[in-house]
């Protein structure tokens, strides 16, 4: 099973200009070593046969047919191998182009001209070449073979049983106009972009290289291989680098080093399921594919050449699949993001209590994560008004599952957030109501816990129907997601601030907050709530007066269920290719066993809850993860 995957390599070689049999033979180790690594598809530069600079050499017919017979001695070690791509000059007719070559099943299967000549500073590329872009001919013959060609071409990359790829070929400058070909390409079905490139280097070209490749990759939703011509080229005034990358929906996935005097080369494994499962959800990308289909790039504009690759091989994985998805590895990203989200949550909140005319914000406060930053968003939200903390009342309400040091942290949080405070002890309610439904409190089931998580939400709906306000949810997506929550109980509010920050990242905004927007003792208290267990705190303490009732002792640990949401609800992904990329993300921390386990029993809760979704309150949305009933699931 190949989950999608398609594991392809850029090479930029060890290049001499005119020098065909050493730029070949150079191909051609740098293909078989590619092949051993598993690649199912080569790219090379831009005229990688023969060089990109070989100026007024390119009018010579013992270049042209010199590089002519390299590309027929490398079509054929592509029998039963990887396809291969590389550049050459093709000259018929009193035309010449800078043609890309597909090779593949020992043959060649097809040629690619460059559309968009660059005529501009050092590049005058029409003093040679003809464009790419009008009165082609179908096909060319090579020898006694007719070969496609043309920029009308998509390709259908086979692999045993797996669906085929779609690709598509556009050459250097092809990029860098106002309308790129893979624009259309990826309109017309094509998954995976290619670019053969040769692209002189000055300063600040290679960051703007890398933003052109990223966002085409993002607006075609595609993935994008570039492989660019090394520092051999470099001649009279201009110096190539040999930038190498890989791109897949905005992102760059792999970069090679630029400016090596050696062969360089990127591998990577392009997730094709994923381009796919995301344009069946970008309705815009559907709707202008279809517009076009109607039109003059419609279907029968588009020739299909059907090519053969070995399959996609497991245990040749290497890419980094990230354990924490909603959480950015690098820190300055990740303090970017939680200012962005913290943010958010402030402008929403903001916004719903100037509507309502809100005069207090009602909070529940346990000493948790949640809780705390549902009322550090408030906190924020009213500086932004110009009111006053003590327009927040911050209700701690103990129950029969609170510990001592919980209580303490809730008591001191909202004492430093000079906030109005109230403290009511919940169990003499719960034991009178226990006695009129006629429930043992020796019992501790599900009514047991649900009867508390029902009481604090009465009072706090009571407390703001009593002083104008509005009922603060503090449930993150994590618990939306497992349904972790009491049905009109804590699953219920008036405005639900954290609705969609998963659990893995409430956590970091605390300590977000801790670190860059609070006092000395605001953040050591806020400190003291991230270390504590996460718990509904429903059932009695242990012996020791210590949380007894761990969450994730009983639904298990939430980096898993975030890396399940993830890839469930926002890539779209099936159990088997989850569990596949799990194991590779917490290898070292889970066994396959393990995980398996709670990835079941994700998917029993997810489903079965979602109920309690179809009803929940509004709350702003802070992410492309969302569980809102509104609009995302």
């Amino acid at each position: 099973m190949d989950y999608g995957y398609l594991r392809c390599t850029a090479v930029s070689p060890l290049v001499k200009p005119a020098d065909v049999a050493f730029n070949s033979s150079q191909i051609a180790q740098a293909y078989d070593d590619a092949a051993r690594d598993g690649a199912s598809l080569v790219l090379f530069p831009e005229l990688s046969l023969t060089g990109y600079t070989c100026a007024d050499l390119f009018h010579q017919d013992l270049l042209c047919n010199a590089a002519l017979e390299a590309l027929g001695v490398l079509a054929a070690k592509t029998a039963g191998g990887p396809a291969l791509l590389v550049g050459l000059p093709i000259a018929r007719d009193g035309m010449l182009w800078n043609c890309a070559a597909v090779l593949a099943d020992g043959r060649i299967a097809a040629l690619v001209p460059k559309s968009w000549l660059p005529d501009y500073k050092e590049f005058y590329e029409s003093r040679w070449f003809s464009p790419g872009t009008a009165n082609l001919p179908q096909s060319i013959s090579l020898g006694a073979v007719e070969v496609p060609f043309g920029t009308d071409l998509l390709f259908h990359l086979e692999r045993d049983a797996s669906r085929p790829v779609t690709f598509a070929i556009e050459v250097c400058e092809d990029l860098w106009v106002a309308l790129p070909p893979s624009t259309l390409q990826a309109l017309a079905g094509a998954t995976l972009l290619l670019n053969p490139s040769a692209s002189t280097e000055i300063v600040g070209k290679a960051d703007y290289r890398r933003s052109l490749v990223a966002n085409q990759s993002g607006r075609c939703i595609a993935a994008y291989l570039y492989a660019g011509a090394g520092p051999g080229e470099s001649t009279t005034d201009v110096v190539y680098s040999g930038h190498c990358l890989a791109a897949e929906y905005g992102s760059i996935l792999a970069e090679g080093p630029r400016f090596s005097r050696e062969t360089t080369s990127i591998s990577t494994d392009f997730d094709l399921e994923r381009m796919e499962n995301e344009r069946r959800q970008n309705k815009s990308f559907g709707a202008q594919a279809e517009a076009l289909s109607a039109g003059s790039f419609g279907p029968q504009h588009w020739r299909i050449v059907r090519i053969g690759a070995p399959a996609w091989q497991e245990k040749r994985f290497t890419r980094s699949v990230d354990p924490h998805p909603f959480v950015p590895r690098d820190p300055a990203t990740l303090d970017e993001r939680c200012h962005e989200i913290f943010s958010i949550q402030v402008a929403a909140l903001a916004k719903r209590v100037e509507h309502s005319g809100a005069k207090t914000l009602v909070i529940g406060i346990s000493g948790g994560l949640d809780s705390t930053l549902a009322l550090l968003v408030a906190a924020r939200t009213l500086d932004r008004l110009n009111r006053p903390h003590s327009d927040i009342l911050a209700v701690t309400m103990p129950g029969f599952g609170t510990t001592d040091m919980t209580l303490a942290n809730a008591r001191e949080l909202m004492r430093c957030l000079g906030v109005a405070i109230r403290e009511i002890d919940i169990r003499p309610a719960c034991l009178q109501h226990f006695a009129d439904i006629g429930h043992d409190p020796a019992i501790h089931d599900v009514t047991y816990e649900n009867v508390q998580a029902r009481e604090r939400t009465q009072l706090l709906m009571d407390l703001a129907n009593k002083s104008g306000g509005l009922v603060i949810g503090t449930g993150d997506l994590s618990e939306a997601a497992l349904g972790w929550s009491t049905y009109n109980g804590d699953h219920m509010s008036m405005y639900a601030v954290n609705c969609s920050v998963p659990k893995t990242l409430v956590k970091h905004l605390v300590s977000w907050v801790a670190a860059r927007e609070s006092d000395r003792a605001t953040a050591g208290v806020l400190e003291a709530v991230v270390a504590t267990p996460i718990s509904p705190e429903l059932l009695p303490p242990d012996a020791r007066g210590a949380i007894a009732q761990k969450t994730e002792d009983l639904v298990g640990p939430y980096e898993l269920h975030d890396f399940f949401l993830y890839h469930h609800v926002r890539r779209g992904e099936g159990p088997k290719k989850i569990l596949f990329q799990a194991t590779r993300a917490f290898g070292d921390r889970y066994d396959e066993k393990t995980i398996r386990s709670w990835l079941a029993l994700f998917y029993r809760r997810f489903f079965a809850q979602q109920f309690k979704r179809s009803c929940v309150p509004d709350g702003p949305k802070v992410g492309s993860t969302s569980l809102s009933p509104r609009g995302d699931w």
